[in-house]
């Protein structure tokens, strides 16, 4: 029996209890990008998602959103940007603080990432509670950007992240566990 790219990507992640917190079930990645097929799945989901919609950059939210980011702008032939937790980056940067499951943190973008009236596509590993999308996505705006999408590998749909979200911004998640 052949599997769809959904199943064979959820059948690679790993489920982490307690961490980084107790009661928290941590979804590691890194069984499915150590996975040449499960890694390949996703950028090819991702790829046939934008490959139409004139994107000029993706934004890669810290850490793991680098990793599908990277990848997938290189095959859509566009600029990749990171978005990333305070103190990370170099030059001047704008910041947004959020709520995650377990506290708070920020998130930050050079102030000169993206131009104004850029199309953007930002991407992460998963959607949990929506805080670090939600915050990504302000910045994004904030910078005159133009958010075509907003991509994850998997979404815990039973958390409601996707709520946090605009509802004029189109999110698409390739696995979501109920």
């Amino acid at each position: 029996m052949i599997q769809t790219p959904q199943a064979l990507v959820a059948s690679k992640f790993r489920n982490i209890p307690d961490f980084p917190k107790p009661g928290i079930i941590f979804k590691d990645i890194t069984t499915v990008i150590k996975d040449k097929d499960a890694f390949s799945a996703v950028i090819t989901y991702f790829e046939n998602k934008y490959k139409d919609k004139k994107v000029d950059y993706i934004a890669g939210m810290e850490s793991r959103g680098f990793i599908f980011g990277a990848a997938l702008a290189d095959r859509l032939g566009c600029g990749f940007v990171v978005i990333r937790k305070p103190g990370k980056l170099p030059y001047k940067t704008i910041s947004e603080t959020y709520e995650l499951e377990y506290g708070t943190d920020s998130l930050e973008i050079h102030e000169d990432a993206i131009e104004a009236g850029k199309n953007v596509v930002i991407i992460d590993d998963l959607l949990a509670t929506g805080g670090t999308a939600q915050a990504a996505c302000k910045l994004v705006n904030r910078l005159g950007a133009n958010i075509l999408g907003v991509a994850f590998v998997m979404e815990l749909g039973f958390l409601n992240g996707r709520k946090k979200l605009d509802s004029n911004i189109e999110v698409t998640s390739m696995i979501i566990e109920q």
